[in-house]
């Protein structure tokens, strides 16, 4: 069954799945940074069968000139042993109605350049790869 988390409890439950994209980030900051990016937008999906969560997305509706309305996803990944059994299809599925709930027109996401595995599951779902992104990180030897 698709859920937005609201609850601590909720939030918590999605921290062992999401744990498996976000490596980086430690249990104990994982409440504290959801709940701080919560109050800017951010909603934390997931699918749970069975009181078990097998797939999370967090995601934001936003609006800009490039889009218009839509919907972006910022994280999406499905229980390691759970993949390919239909629980991240259902999720992406659950947002794009989600999007078109809410009048929005696309949705996006980034992916890593090496989630291969996500990627072909991306395209499969009929989403394009439509543009490439770019980064820098801000530190000493930046302009």
């Amino acid at each position: 069954m698709f859920q937005l988390a609201q609850t601590d409890e909720e939030i918590e439950g999605c921290y062992p799945v999401l744990s498996q994209l976000r490596t980086n980030i430690g249990k104990a900051e994982f409440l504290r940074r959801i709940k701080m990016q919560m109050k800017k937008g951010y909603h934390l999906a997931y699918i749970e069968d069975e009181s078990v969560i097998f797939s999370v997305a967090g995601f934001r509706l936003g609006e800009c000139l490039a889009w218009g309305r839509y919907v972006y996803v910022e994280d999406l990944v499905s229980e390691q042993k759970a993949r390919s059994k239909g629980y991240g299809q259902r999720l992406l599925h659950e947002l794009i109605r989600f999007a078109k709930a809410r009048n929005c027109g696309e949705i996006h996401l980034d992916s890593g350049v090496q989630r291969f595995e996500a990627h072909k599951f991306y395209l499969r779902e009929g989403m394009k790869i439509s543009s490439h992104h770019f980064s820098l990180k801000l530190g000493e030897e930046s302009v």
